[in-house]
């Protein structure tokens, strides 16, 4: 099967969907029957693209900034991608919400349906374009993956999809989150000033679906001491209306106990993972929620909502609190560092859980798609 996987979003720092799309491409060169071209907005490559710095295209200024810009880098990216024609590809397959024109056979990845739950934390641009193309991209599609089956349920009922046209492929976990002896990592936590075991971690863009404030609440109303012990350390890149936080995130960090780290590279996200005390993952919604795989699969539990796909993940391994519920995450927060067996219990529970998940079953259930779509 010749595959046509677009995989253009691996020229950003790599956040969900970009690290779906390397791991996906990784494991299915292990499926024999798979031969993919990843098209990379401008050309064609069968490895995957480097990984640029944030603020990669030159063209985003004129993204925000002139009429019809958006438009034309559609129409340039679909030029280069009718040369698709002459390399014979059987099937196209689109990772994100908006697939290219192909007169084949298209499988696409629906990875959540954020626009029609929580439309106000999409930009308006970005909203309209969503409203614009996503139903035409469903029309399209032969077959539509999701990454869990909440997904799977929504779209089923907001589309009225036949459940025959979806396909559940939970995400995996990749290679390098696993747990990791204290002096392993040593010199990445003492870069950020950070001891093993002796911060909470968050890890998302900044962004209002992401509920940080949750997080910034819950851990203000830790005693002093204990936040002087255990500060807080966000990872994650700025993202759409960020400036809701500012204020917050400003009387967090100048408190002293709250460290907001940016973006940072792939590894040192892993590292930090596994060094944490636990993951604070409070998202008022996510399509599956990789970081809360990743926490578990380093052996470091994970408090998290209980919304959208986050319990289908973390399962019972996942220590669970309401959206709007400070004191809740706040406690759960308390009892993890002074409960040492309850610590331990959570960190089994969620290597257990983590176990469940592979890119390699991704990847199978993704490939007997193609073959399902090309009739094998």
């Amino acid at each position: 099967m010749r595959i046509a996987l677009n995989a253009r979003i691996l020229q950003a720092p790599r956040t969900g969907i970009g690290h779906y799309v390397a791991e996906l491409a990784t494991a299915l060169a292990g499926e024999p029957d798979v031969q993919l071209s990843l098209f990379h907005g401008w050309g064609w490559s069968p490895q995957l693209p480097q990984t640029t710095t944030p603020g990669y295209s030159r063209l985003s200024p004129l993204l925000r900034r002139v009429p019809g810009a958006y438009q034309a880098r559609r129409w340039l990216e679909q030029k280069r991608f009718d040369q698709s024609r002459s390399k014979a590809i059987d099937l196209y397959h689109e990772p994100s919400l908006w697939p290219l024109a192909f007169e084949g056979p298209t499988v696409i990845t629906l990875h959540d349906l954020t626009h029609l739950r929580y439309p106000e934390t999409q930009p308006p641009a970005r909203l309209k374009e969503i409203e614009r193309r996503l139903s035409h991209a469903v029309e399209q599609a032969q077959l539509i993956l999701t990454d869990s089956q909440f997904i799977a349920d929504e779209a089923q009922q907001y589309f009225g999809l036949p459940a025959e046209r979806l396909r559940v492929a939970p995400l995996g976990v990749a290679a390098r989150f696993h747990p990791r002896e204290p002096e392993a990592i040593d010199g990445v936590l003492k870069a950020h000033g950070l001891e093993h075991s002796q911060y909470f971690l968050c890890v998302g863009t900044l962004e209002p679906r992401k509920n940080l404030s949750l997080a910034l609440r819950a851990h203000a109303g830790l005693p002093e001491s204990v936040r002087q012990a255990f500060p807080l350390f966000i990872v994650g890149m700025s993202g759409w209306q960020q400036a809701q936080l500012n204020d917050e995130l400003k009387r967090a960090l100048a408190g002293g106990h709250v460290c907001l780290a940016g973006y940072l590279p792939d590894e040192q996200v892993a590292q930090l993972l596994a060094g944490a005390r636990a993951l604070i993952f409070p998202s008022y919604y996510e399509g599956f929620g990789l970081p809360v795989l990743e926490a578990m699969a380093s052996g470091t539990p994970v408090i998290t909502t209980r919304c959208s796909a986050m319990p289908e993940v973390a399962g019972a391994a996942g220590i669970y609190c309401e959206p709007d519920n400070p004191q809740g995450m706040r406690d759960a927060m308390e009892r993890l560092i002074e409960d040492r067996l309850h610590w331990q219990a959570c960190r089994e529970a969620g290597l257990q859980q983590a176990a469940l998940f592979s890119w390699e079953r991704c990847a199978k259930v993704t490939a007997h798609a193609y073959r399902q779509v090309l009739g094998g």
